[in-house]
């Protein structure tokens, strides 16, 4: 179901009524395409991916007030502080499929308020308002493990995109050129700010996935390459990750690495679990005194759980029931680890 037709029509309306509209959005894919859709949409405004922190809060201001929107889009992004909201003087619209949470001085859309198990992701949602870019909305919402009911329209437009069967979201994104799109849409989505803010300008101005996939155009080239490099990084890794999970016996599986620059948590996190179904996979990537961790479950809901071992230690954590982050001094990590390994 996701978003009602009046539901679509009101963000459709938002959407034409505004000239100067800025979107925030989540620094993964549900996040990019939902941004991807509407500005490729609207052709106006400026988009800013949050990347420091899982949540919108009070330091997101000066970037308002430098803008000076007539309208916030808030995309795909889990927490928002009602201090930031408080902050508004332009309308706020804000789609997401976490929580849900109450707040003021807000157009809240997620489908979870009125069904908690709705979890169509926001690149859905944002389909059904713009009704283009197919692709685009594709790879969003597979890349968030879910399997869009318009996949049938995207296998006759891109039937070699998904040329082998599947059951789950998992299979496409590891045996599919589909799949390698979410790998890619994920990749340009590393480095600092600057380098993926260009990846993202480029990706508002490609029309075809094969211009990416067959580097055919400039545009296509250039995302191509920025996979390459982040891929150099990531493929030591996942490798390390996967010889660490066929080795271990416990239901747990821990991985730690240290890197200052670039995350893969989310990535080597969700390639374990699909890999190991079993096992409960949980990244953790060193920096500076935190340390910043996904984790992965098939079976168990994990969100309580966390919490629960947080109680009394310097932490954050949360998200899907079976897709975790978590941030955790690293003087306090051994005892995460050690209570939540009681837990499970």
């Amino acid at each position: 179901m996701a978003l009602s037709k009046n539901q679509i029509t009101q963000l459709r309306d938002h959407l034409d009524n505004c000239k100067n509209p800025l979107f925030f959005f989540d620094d993964d894919q549900d996040g990019l395409c939902s941004f991807l859709q509407l500005y490729r949409y609207k052709k106006e405004g400026k988009g800013i991916i949050v990347k420091t922190t899982p949540k919108l809060g009070s330091i997101f201001v000066n970037k308002v007030n430098e803008y000076q929107p007539d309208k916030i889009f808030i995309l795909d992004i889990a927490v928002v502080e009602q201090d930031f909201l408080d902050e508004m003087k332009v309308p706020v619209i804000w789609i997401d499929h976490h929580g849900p949470f109450e707040r003021d001085n807000v157009k809240y859309f997620n489908p979870r308020i009125s069904n908690w198990e709705d979890n169509h992701p926001t690149s859905y949602m944002c389909h059904q308002v713009v009704q283009q870019d197919l692709w685009i909305a594709t790879i969003g919402c597979v890349a968030d493990w879910f399997i869009p009911t318009f996949i049938n329209d995207f296998k006759k437009e891109y039937p070699d995109l998904i040329d082998k069967p599947y059951k789950m979201a998992g299979d496409i994104i590891y045996n599919t050129k589909l799949g390698f799109l979410t790998r890619i849409f994920a990749f340009v989505l590393k480095g600092n700010t600057n380098e993926v803010m260009k990846s993202i300008k480029v990706l508002t101005r490609i029309e075809s996935p094969y211009e990416i996939l067959k580097q055919e155009t400039a545009q296509g080239k250039y995302i191509y390459k920025r996979y390459g490099e982040a891929n150099k990084m990531y493929e030591p890794l996942i490798k390390d990750v996967l010889r660490t999970a066929e080795k271990t016996d416990e239901k747990l599986v821990l991985f730690k690495y240290t890197d200052n620059k670039t995350s893969f948590t989310s990535e080597l996190s969700n390639e374990a679990i699909y890999r190991h179904p079993d096992k409960i996979i949980l990244i953790a990537r060193e920096k500076n005194d935190e340390m910043k961790c996904s984790i992965r479950s098939s079976k168990i809901i994990l969100p309580p759980l966390v919490e629960k071992c947080l109680i009394g230690l310097e932490g954050y954590g949360g998200g899907h029931e079976h897709a975790c982050g978590l941030n955790v001094k690293t003087a306090d990590f051994e005892e995460f680890v050690k209570r939540f390994k009681g837990m499970i």
